[in-house]
């Protein structure tokens, strides 16, 4: 796996993955406090959070569960002292779909989080890593 990140300006950057996707991030500056896009640390919790979700969803199709959506609200805390790494992070999963079973969600949820997502694999490291969820039936009558 590959990656690029190319300084702009100020404070702003381009990454490029090594597949050739390319996104604007930096961190605010000058007097209006402009934030060209998110943050690096931002990005790292996107990441985490869409490691999840592809997790999630794969686990899900794989055992017969018709998902239909499926969302990762993530928050989280980082310490005061540099490197100020994440402390805590809490991850908040809303999966949709038809006759979802319950178990079978918060199944894959802990298999994602504790077993196959590489990126909370490593943030475990640093940060207590929480997670709750919502299965929502999106066919309730049938």
């Amino acid at each position: 796996m590959k990656a690029r990140v190319k300084w702009v300006e100020d404070r702003t950057f381009v990454g490029e993955s090594g597949s050739g996707h390319k996104l604007v991030f930096g961190t605010s500056y000058g007097p209006d406090g402009r934030t060209p896009g998110p943050s690096p640390m931002e990005l790292v919790l996107i990441g985490t959070a869409g490691c999840s979700a592809y997790d999630v969803v794969h686990i899900l199709q794989k055992g017969r569960q018709s998902v239909e959506e499926c969302q990762v609200e993530v928050e989280a805390d980082r310490a005061t002292d540099d490197p100020k790494v994440f402390t805590r992070i809490h991850l908040h999963f809303v999966v949709k779909g038809r006759g979802l079973a319950r178990a079978k969600v918060e199944r894959a949820i802990s298999l994602s989080v504790e077993k196959y997502c590489s990126a909370s694999a490593m943030l475990a490291k640093t940060a207590t890593i929480t997670y709750d969820f919502e299965a929502v039936d999106s066919d309730p009558g049938a």
